[in-house]
């Protein structure tokens, strides 16, 4: 498989991702979305929680999924994308870049949230997700609620005319779990797990 199209940060499957650790995820809704029947319909997937909770693995895992079964695949990060498109609209080269933007079955988008939108990027951003509109799949990973996106797209009007396209044929699968890499510092002793606050008091107090 070459997963070099896809531009992928690094090698993740389905079979090394650790659902003890994040109890809240359905194995076997993660099971029916590596058939990539969505793909095939062209909707959309959201990964949503906080930072280290395996959103990026999944969605490296399921990419490499889709490769295989002969999708095209293109791996971004939020970041990438907009200053990709801010070029490209300030050299006049937009329409080009929206239309290579739009050739892949499924479009990867990284770590949507981490650093907010500029106006204007917010308005790129929407140009791309109407081009891919019911043609093409988007799967999001994001460290914010949707009910958050207005703030990470600067405009909420904006982002409410990006999520009523992407929500529309979509599913959206939240993690409530603690970081992996928070929880193998706590494991190697490197970081003490925060103690409730009338504990801490107690323990000042003698």
């Amino acid at each position: 498989m070459s997963s070099k199209i896809a531009q992928f940060p690094f090698v993740r499957e389905l079979d090394g991702f650790d659902y003890e650790a994040q109890p809240s995820l359905d194995q076997e809704q993660i099971r029916e979305l590596a058939t990539c029947r969505w793909i095939a319909h062209g909707d959309t997937l959201l990964f949503l929680g906080p930072p280290g909770t395996g959103k990026t693995h999944l969605a490296v895992a399921l990419g490499r999924e889709a490769i295989c079964q002969n999708y095209n695949v293109q791996f971004i990060t939020a970041a990438t994308l907009v200053a990709m498109l801010a070029k490209a609209h300030a050299d006049g080269s937009l329409d080009k870049q929206l239309t290579t933007l739009s050739r892949p079955k499924l479009l990867i988008i990284d770590e949507l949230g981490y650093l907010p939108f500029e106006a204007n990027a917010a308005h790129l951003f929407f140009q791309l997700v109407s081009r891919r509109y019911e043609k093409g799949s988007i799967l999001i990973t994001s460290n914010r609620s949707v009910g958050e996106w207005g703030s990470v797209f600067g405009d909420p009007v904006v982002a409410t005319a990006i999520l009523d396209r992407l929500l529309h044929h979509s599913t959206v699968i939240t993690i409530r779990g603690d970081s992996y890499r928070l929880r193998e510092k706590r494991r190697s002793g490197l970081l003490q797990k925060t103690r409730p606050a009338s504990e801490s008091n107690e323990t000042a107090n003698q």
